[in-house]
């Protein structure tokens, strides 16, 4: 066996599935695995050069992968007015009022982050943007980016009044003369498309490093990026990705998903493949593939536009006629669904109520009933809440869970925007991970960053506890939705390489896979469920080489060898 470039000692090891191992050591030779052997046969690997890494009690884990996520619109966002950090509505306004001041030549103010339910109704009023901005636009969106807050310049400029109606697939917050009040839900933020400025290329192109500055050091070593394309002003990240391949800076493995326009109709799927493969054709999909389709069914439960199969109740407990929008017709979705399963296109969909759930678990039955067996793996994020009636489809369509376990947990947008709207007994369909998993359903693991933290040990610590940390609940939707935590760590590593087609080289510590790995200090299997938030990645490794490391000027417990041999 030859001698390794890197050796990893002194640690458990979580190969992708399952509980770890102990007492074994991780060779890794020309940026792959090349052997997992007992430590004390590990001194055998060790020649001049390499580099031995102490783990000193760490856990080494196959580097994570996010399988829902923005990270260009997320990057971007960095760079601009950025609300992610405000606490109230307060800090959110002295944000704008500071980057406003400090940037006196931009002639809008673009960003987003701001938090719904620090706002009464989780909608803000375009006064207080009128008080601190009153002679530029300003357009922000939500930290979910399913809404949009404007000034009254804004909207004149883009011709929004009390004439204006809401869209198909929207909803205007309005003030009682039906002048709009300041927020635009889902499809009405696309009301200041024209008017609006697009995103400097230039721009983009920094987001898409910034992200990936900020992902590979929460661990993140590959991701599906749920949007490529263009939606309410979310520049489309195409160009920004290959420019990075052609320079050499994308240092992870992407999937593209391309956009799905709602108010287009099935010509798109032709399209889509026609650009799948012009990327495969430029020998780029081993780094970056366009071989998804993403298909947004439905809004949000905290605006109302999450598609259910009950209606909404108002303020007072009374069922209103409102049940959310499904924002592509139940047969035409069908129909796309089926055509892009023939061409050998992933589907993924955004499905949050149980109405959108079963909508997409329709239109993946209707493709099998069509094609047959296929290895799409389509998978259905958000999930928030699913009918009892659809949790075992999963298994039997060979559709994938794609969970946000960082939003299974009470807090206050839940508490305050979405369960006192919703029917009785509905609070217990929050999420249902345990029961998915209970029967037979693949699980993948996302954050759907920026909308909330990127950082797979903080939505790991709600998988498994269901409860965020310094809230003082029960588990939302009962403990038996809990998850044990290899399983949930599985869901962030090997579960999405599944999804993203790459579980034959990632997502799984084996002879012959990538050494893309991340060093988690303190070992989460050594810690209560509780403390499982503390663990934090000590250091990144993308194909052998550290990429990141918690120590600015040296990797933690890594020391060049210029002997065969290992100290104990």
């Amino acid at each position: 066996m030859p001698v390794a470039d890197v050796l990893f000692t002194g640690g458990a090891v979580f190969t992708g599935t399952g509980e770890p191992l102990h007492g074994h050591a991780v060779a890794v030779t020309g940026g792959r695995i090349a052997a997992i052997v007992p430590e004390n046969e590990a001194s055998a690997l060790v020649g001049e050069g390499t580099r031995v890494v102490e783990l000193g009690g760490a856990l080494l884990s196959p580097g994570f992968q996010d399988a829902h996520i923005h990270p260009v619109g997320g990057g971007v966002e960095l760079l601009q007015c950025n609300l992610t950090e405000a606490e109230s509505a307060g800090e959110a306004v002295a944000t704008i009022a500071a980057y406003a001041a400090a940037n006196p030549d931009e002639p809008w103010i673009l960003g987003g982050g701001w938090s719904m339910d620090h706002f009464p109704g989780g909608a803000p009023v375009r006064g207080l943007l009128d008080a601190i901005v009153p002679d530029r636009p300003v357009l922000l969106v939500s930290r979910d980016h399913h809404s949009a807050w404007a000034n009254t310049l804004a909207m004149r400029l883009a011709g929004i009044d009390a004439e204006t109606a809401d869209p198909v697939d929207g909803r205007v917050e309005r003030e009682n003369d039906g002048h709009p009040a300041g927020t635009f839900h889902e499809g009405a933020a696309d009301l200041f498309s024209d008017v609006r400025p697009g995103t400097d290329p230039e721009l983009v192109y920094r987001g898409l490093l910034r992200a990936q500055d900020e992902l590979i050091a929460l661990g993140i070593t590959g991701w599906q990026d749920a949007l490529i394309g263009t939606m309410s002003g979310v520049p489309d990240a195409l160009d920004a990705y290959l420019r990075a391949i052609d320079e050499g800076t994308l240092k992870v493995h992407v999937v593209g998903a391309q956009w799905w326009e709602r108010s287009r109709g099935i010509e798109q799927v032709d399209e889509m493949i026609r650009l799948r493969e012009e990327i495969r054709a430029r020998g780029h999909e081993e780094r970056f593939s366009l071989a998804t389709t993403k298909i947004m069914v439905d809004g949000v439960a905290e605006n109302q536009t999450a598609a259910m199969l009950t209606p909404y109740r108002d303020g007072h407990g009374h069922d209103t006629h409102n049940h959310g929008l499904s924002f592509v017709d139940p047969e035409l979705l069908a129909e796309a669904v089926t055509a892009l399963d023939a061409a050998g296109q992933q589907v993924h969909f955004h499905a949050l109520g149980d109405r959108a759930v079963r909508e997409a678990l329709d239109a993946v039955a209707a493709a099998r009933q069509a094609n047959g067996p296929s290895d799409g793996r389509h998978h259905l994020a958000h999930l928030q809440i699913v009918a009892e009636a659809e949790t075992a489809r999963f298994a039997e369509l060979d559709a994938i869970a794609n969970i946000q376990a960082l939003w299974a947990t009470h807090e206050d947008q839940i508490d305050e925007l979405t369960l006192p709207f919703l029917q009785e007994g509905q609070e217990a369909r929050q999420y249902p991970f345990g029961e998915l998993v209970a029967r037979g359903a693949r699980l993948a693991g996302g954050s759907d960053w920026p909308v909330s933290t990127a950082d797979p040990m903080a939505e790991i610590h709600i998988a498994v506890t269901r409860v965020a940390p310094g809230i003082d609940a029960e588990p939302l939707g009962g403990a038996h939705q809990r998850l044990d935590l290899a399983t949930a760590l599985a869901a962030y590593t090997s579960g999405t390489a599944y999804v993203n087609h790459r579980d034959h080289d990632t997502g799984h510590i084996r002879e012959g896979y990538l050494a893309n790995l991340v060093v988690l200090e303190p070992d989460p299997f050594t810690v209560p469920a509780e403390d499982l938030h503390r663990t934090t990645v000590a250091s990144t490794w993308i194909e052998g080489e550290p990429v990141y490391s918690r120590q600015a000027d040296a990797l933690p417990g890594t020391t060049p060898s210029t002997e065969p041999s290992l100290t104990a």
